[in-house]
């Protein structure tokens, strides 16, 4: 990945961890990390805990961020969560939920639009 994408990315995850505390959520972990991938952001409210995908877009050239979380990222995502609660962090939560955060950028690399998609898998 080159230099600019993943300051991309960097910029996308930081907007959307703000609306996420915009909205009364806790942010746990950003960038949670195992030998089997990366969660972008795990986030809290009361008893709900929730896994954040955060795509980012500077084009449509390759579709609309949120088409990016394809079935196999998703089983990825769950996989990854399913370790994150075998950790005591995780057991504390009786609700789940799978969110994905789609940024479009424009050609200065300012963001235009954040779409929170709850539950989205």
């Amino acid at each position: 990945m080159t230099g600019k994408r993943k300051e991309l990315g960097r910029e996308g995850e930081k907007a959307a961890a703000e609306l996420l505390q915009s909205k009364g959520y806790r942010i746990l972990e950003k960038n949670y990390r195992t030998r089997h991938g990366e969660i972008d952001i795990i986030a809290a409210r009361g008893s709900l805990l929730v896994f954040v995908e955060v795509k980012t877009r500077a084009s449509a050239r390759c579709g609309a961020p949120e088409e990016a979380v394809d079935f196999r990222k998703q089983q990825k995502i769950r996989k990854l969560a399913v370790e994150y609660l075998s950790k005591s962090a995780g057991k504390y939560y009786t609700d789940l939920r799978f969110d994905v955060a789609a940024i479009s950028v424009d050609a200065a690399g300012k963001i235009k639009d954040i779409r929170l998609y709850e539950g989205a898998f």
